[in-house]
């Protein structure tokens, strides 16, 4: 094997639960193992990206990881960690939620070698959609008792009301017994003796290993990874704006690129550990490093560019990069013109704004009617003036003249011209 994958783990500190026998296993022999990715969204987002990694090691210490994207339990919802029961997805939304996730997955594994640990891609309604509910009950039901599935804390906790909890349906109920079948499944017919998952899915790996041992008489191993917290309580993944997706078009890469940046010392601490390959003598240096110059953000600096380009590209970077640079940096027009249009509107998110007619640009827009008259920009005409007079007022980031006019030749993605008073005052105008 290239290296341990548990102790791997253990100084990332991305081991939570192991059962007993697991590092055995995986060293007597290559092992499948799997994790799986719920598809509730066409997209996942920062918070799938530890189960990701986590395979991601796994295939790296020379194990075989199987991703399992849960088309059927997707259809039910897992009460795991939920107070109240999720809306129910079609077949149609689930189909393209599917599609979206396992495009997603094969930028992460390989999928595509020709060696004995090359990952496998499974989406357990594939074998769930034949099954009827009499030969479920009858083949799956009778093995565990319902004893043994009340006791399981994600479903304590929602029976007896705990944490504002509102009752389970059967729906539910029943989650747990549909994943620990899809372990079973996948052990006799792919010999996967490993289910990894985050902390809060115990109880229902565990299942999965109880019902191997009573139906199958086989011996499967479970492992989980902490949930990922942030030091000041705020749930780690969310911003102002909502999840943290892994797609571009629901997040930019200039947004994820930020968020990462805008991580407190003690987070990037942590998360460089556990988001990033890098070895752990080149994380003990950066720590030190960071700690000598705070203020230099390398820690920061350093988990934003490693985790941008492992989700999106060098390029993608490089555009964030860039992007981030405009708002505070030494940036010209031609910076500004080869942002995309997201991006561009991601940089000035809250920047005032006023629209104006294309019209506006086939004679070229005065810098006087820019700046009041026609946007409010600034108060008054006189105000336009001073302004003007005073070099205080740029176009596109280019300080500008009094007899300045705006022309299309300014437009940024075809639509949009950023008037600048001073350093930090930002107004956009939009033509359309």
């Amino acid at each position: 094997m290239a290296y341990n994958f548990v102790e791997e783990l253990k100084w990332r500190g991305m081991m939570h639960d192991i059962m007993p026998g697991t590092e055995e296993q995986l060293a007597e022999e290559v092992t499948a193992g799997y994790i799986g990715f719920d598809p509730t969204a066409d997209s996942l987002h920062i918070g799938s990206l530890i189960p990701i990694i986590v395979l991601m090691h796994f295939q790296k210490a020379g194990h075989k990881p199987i991703a399992l994207i849960g088309g059927a339990t997707g259809m039910i919802g897992d009460p795991s960690g939920k107070s109240a029961e999720r809306n129910l997805l079609d077949e149609e939304a689930l189909a393209k939620n599917v599609a979206g996730v396992k495009g997603q997955l094969e930028r992460f594994l390989d999928f595509n070698s020709d060696a004995e640990n090359a990952a496998e891609l499974v989406n357990n309604y594939d074998w769930m959609k034949e099954f009827s509910l009499i030969d479920f009950v009858r083949d799956i039901g009778k093995h565990l008792t319902v004893n043994y599935m009340m006791a399981k804390e994600s479903v304590k906790k929602r029976i007896t009301g705990e944490d504002g909890a509102d009752g389970m349906s059967f729906t539910e109920f029943t989650y747990q017994l549909f994943q620990g079948y899809d372990f079973l499944h996948l052990y006799e017919n792919k010999n996967c003796k490993l289910q990894m998952g985050g902390s809060d899915q115990w109880g229902n790996i565990t299942t999965g290993t109880e019902l191997v041992r009573r139906k199958a008489q086989g011996k499967a191993y479970a492992m989980t990874c902490p949930l990922i917290t942030k030091a000041d309580g705020t749930k780690f993944g969310k911003s102002e704006g909502g999840n943290i997706w892994l797609d571009k078009e629901r997040t930019s890469a200039y947004k994820f690129y930020q968020y990462w940046l805008n991580t407190s010392d003690e987070d990037a601490e942590n998360f460089i550990k556990k988001f990033t390959f890098l070895t752990k003598e080149e994380i003990e240096a950066l720590i030190a490093e960071h700690k000598e110059a705070p203020h230099m953000r390398l820690l920061q600096k350093r988990l934003a560019e490693e985790v941008t380009v492992m989700v999106h590209s060098q390029e993608d970077l490089d555009n964030a990069v860039k992007a981030s640079s405009i708002l505070f940096g030494k940036s010209t027009s031609e910076d500004l013109k080869s942002l995309d249009e997201q991006t561009f509107l991601d940089v000035f998110e809250g920047v005032p704004q006023a629209e104006l007619s294309k019209d506006e640009l086939t004679e070229g827009l005065d810098m006087i009617g820019a700046l009041a008259a026609k946007t409010n920009l600034l108060g008054s005409n006189s105000d336009a003036r001073r302004a003007l007079k005073e070099n205080a007022i740029s176009v596109n980031k280019e300080k500008i003249k009094e007899d300045y006019k705006i022309t299309a030749a300014d437009l940024i993605a075809g639509k949009y011209v950023l008037l600048q008073r001073g350093k930090k005052n930002y107004y956009l105008v939009s033509f359309v």
